[in-house]
């Protein structure tokens, strides 16, 4: 009785990773096509989240118990860790905020984990607020409008961590005609500092592993151009650097009049058109959070070219990443707004509904 029940099952499963394998298809379809895409994330995680449970009754069909019993512990091992993070997330963003605090400037763009960590601790206390204060029906709707836009505006970040994340695999290959490092500030208006010093290093890697491997030579474009506070162009101070470092100097340009990413890549672009190569392979380097939003950036300033990421320091990045989400947010702002706007009208409908129909 028991052996009958079971046999259906693999013939099902074969059925069932078609799902994951259609999501898989279509993700590997549209990254081989565009990587610089957002909606990608969408792909990847309908291929993810189909193909854990079709595994996951895989495993358990095989009637294996050595294996269901490592598979089973590693789940719980997992939804353990996630679930202690989640728990614990306030604290976490606090004790990072605490940190930046110590070791970098206390501008708003490094206070970014702070803000939510302390938005987070009084949110639950903001609904008791509404709750005591305000009528039940307008309570309800303020909840539940917030909570959506809540979930919308996460839903996005997910696809926007899993774009990051997947795009730090990509490793261009080493036929490059040109390499843009992006720049950013100076130390005391002068001098490169860490963050730029390590940009600079990966491109001065790539440019020096390319020889190596196959030995044709890349040209590298430093793009930056002078802050207000800044006795030089970036793009200057960085050739400068660079040619320390043992950087020829027939192979070193300065971009020295962009003030945005989006300058670094427009005005590096037209740098390469001037040397009037043929369908030249170009690729930019800067951090590792930066290199998805400067993708993005490159293809709207029409060049064609993928990143690569220097290291950064880890207490940094939750504050780089969330300043980067909210850069990439803004990019569509319009069309957020009108999604929120629809969201509102949304919950004004089911607050309605629960109260006219739900006896409240």
């Amino acid at each position: 009785m028991n052996q009958q029940a079971w046999v259906p099952i693999p013939a099902v499963l074969y059925w069932l990773w078609l799902v994951p394998l259609f999501f898989g298809g279509c993700f590997t379809f549209v990254y081989h096509r565009e990587k610089r895409r957002l909606s990608n994330g969408i792909w990847f995680n309908l291929f993810l989240y189909t193909f854990l449970p079709v595994l996951a009754m895989t495993i358990l069909g095989t009637d294996n118990h050595p294996l269901i019993i490592a598979s089973v512990a590693i789940f719980v091992v997992f939804i353990m860790l996630v679930g202690f993070m989640f728990a614990l997330q306030a604290l976490l963003l606090l004790w990072n905020a605490w940190i930046v605090w110590k070791r970098e400037s206390h501008s708003l763009a490094n206070m970014l984990t702070l803000v939510l960590g302390i938005a987070i601790l009084i949110l639950p206390f903001f609904d008791n607020w509404l709750t005591e204060h305000l009528p039940a029906a307008a309570a309800s709707y303020i909840v539940l409008t917030s909570n959506m836009i809540l979930f919308y505006v996460l839903f996005w970040f997910y696809n926007y961590l899993t774009m990051l994340v997947l795009y730090q695999f990509n490793h261009p290959k080493y036929n490059q005609d040109y390499v843009i490092v992006l720049g950013a500030g100076l130390l005391n208006g002068d001098r490169v500092s860490p963050l730029l010093a390590q940009r600079i290093d990966r491109g001065l890697a790539f440019y020096k592993k390319q020889i190596k491997k196959t030995g044709k030579v890349a040209k590298m474009i430093f793009s930056g151009g002078q802050g207000g506070d800044e006795k030089l162009p970036e793009g200057t101070a960085m050739l400068g650097y660079a040619l320390k470092q043992g950087l020829p100097e027939i192979d070193g340009l300065a971009e020295t009049e962009s003030k945005n990413t989006y300058q670094n890549m427009l005005y590096s672009k037209k740098l390469i058109e001037k040397e009037k190569t043929d369908n030249p392979k170009t690729i930019f380097v800067t951090n590792g959070y930066h290199t998805f939003r400067a993708g993005m950036v490159a293809k709207q300033a029409g060049l064609k070219a993928d990143g690569i990421g220097a290291h950064t320091a880890r207490f940094f990045l939750p504050n780089a990443i969330i300043r980067e989400y909210i850069a990439i947010f803004m990019r569509n702002k319009y069309w957020h707004a009108a999604a929120i706007v629809l969201i509102a009208i949304l919950s004004g409908v089911l607050t309605w509904i629960e109260y006219r129909y739900g006896g409240k």
